[in-house]
């Protein structure tokens, strides 16, 4: 191998150690999925996101950071496409992107909405496991 390709791999190696690794299970949103998690009394995190948008950005950031604790292994975060799933935030009620919906035991927990306040997000987190 030659040494490049050997800097590169061990390079490779060292970022992939370094990166957090999620215990929660993120997918799109769906509601026959939300359901069936419901239905099962699964921890479950509700995300309207943008693309476009950065408090977004930073909202995802936190959550996935968080996440990598295997305390959320069970968390199921569900992400909504504000701009694709209107119908879909509707009917939770929401009426901005970037808002967060915490459910545990087929009940909604807790909400954030507009907020990328560390602290906050982790404390909504939390309460679906606790």
């Amino acid at each position: 191998m030659s040494p490049i390709r050997l800097a590169l791999v061990a390079m490779a190696a060292t970022i992939a150690a370094t990166a957090p690794v999620a215990a929660a299970e993120f997918r799109d949103f769906d509601r026959a999925t939300f359901d069936a998690a419901q239905t099962a009394g699964r921890p479950t995190l509700i995300d309207v996101h943008a693309w476009w948008c950065p408090v977004c950005a930073s909202q995802s950031r936190t959550v996935k950071a968080a996440s990598a604790d295997p305390k959320y292994a069970k968390l199921l975060v569900l992400r909504i496409d504000y701009d694709k799933q209107k119908p879909e935030w509707k009917s939770f009620n929401v009426t901005k992107q970037a808002t967060l919906i915490a459910f545990k035991g087929g009940h909604e927990i807790g909400r954030v909405a507009f907020q990328t306040n560390k602290d906050i997000i982790n404390g909504l987190l939390a309460s679906t496991v606790n």
